[in-house]
């Protein structure tokens, strides 16, 4: 039997996709990883995971040491040039990439690197921008019949403007129940070295995207950066609350037990 048009010989799409696990998802969330893959595959693509991949450097670029960060960007190319899209659930990673890739490049004085992290940075998406511009679809199939909120992140907001990509993926979920989060788009005070560096003022902001979560009355809260489930995880777990986390590609997967 012949594929159809654009398929390989297994039904699977033969545009190439590379999934950027990011340091932090690889470390301490590899089941957001696997729940992407899981996802991706159900959709007929077949992702490859670039083992030569590390560190974007946003934490070297975010606390002054953008020189330090040259050899990572040349790395990230080296990874992932060639493919056609590079896919990641982190928008905040994919926002450094698409941001501030270009000014570590122009500060390197290497043309050619300046080039190729122009070519590339377009072609990394978050994974919602993914599923929704390039796959075109809401409705994956997942289902979840559970009391759900959502974190809009700072950087899926203001520096890729994922803009409802996220909540249109959620609210197509069947058997879910959506109820919004006040104040939803507010910071949650994680901001990487933000929460070390200003802990009593990052504590403060948590404490009050937490309490948001409560009077909601969800059973899960859900965002699209692990970064900051990881901080309001801890918040909520101090405080002896029932509501999980959960990144949104896992329920899209339906990988959460």
């Amino acid at each position: 039997m012949q594929a159809p048009t654009g398929c390989d010989l297994d039904g699977f799409h033969m545009t190439s996709v590379a999934i950027f696990a990011t340091c932090f998802n690889d470390t301490l969330y590899p089941k957001t990883i696997a729940a992407t893959v899981i996802l991706l595959r159900k959709l007929g693509y077949k992702p490859e995971i670039p083992q030569s991949q590390g560190c974007c450097g946003q934490m070297h670029i975010n606390t002054g040491y953008p020189k330090l960060a040259i050899p990572m960007v040349e790395n990230f190319v080296s990874s992932f040039v060639g493919y056609d899209y590079v896919v990641s659930p982190s928008a905040s990673c994919v926002g450094s990439v698409r941001h501030q890739h270009a000014q570590v490049a122009s500060a390197s004085g290497v043309n050619s690197l300046v080039d190729a992290v122009n070519e590339l940075a377009p072609r990394v998406l978050d994974i919602s921008e993914f599923l929704i511009d390039v796959v075109g679809v809401e409705d994956v199939g997942a289902v979840f019949a559970h009391k759900v909120t959502y974190h809009t992140t700072c950087h899926s907001l203001r520096a890729i403007q994922v803009g409802d990509r996220p909540l249109r993926l959620l609210k197509a979920v069947r058997n879910i129940e959506y109820v919004p989060l006040e104040n939803s788009d507010s910071c949650c005070g994680f901001g990487g070295t933000f929460s070390v560096k200003n802990s009593e003022v990052s504590s403060a902001m948590m404490v009050d995207k937490i309490d948001a979560a409560v009077r909601t009355g969800a059973q899960w809260l859900v965002s699209g950066d692990n970064s900051c489930l990881m901080h309001l995880g801890g918040g909520l777990s101090r405080r002896g609350s029932s509501i999980k986390t959960a990144h949104l590609v896992e329920i899209l997967a339906g990988t959460l037990v």
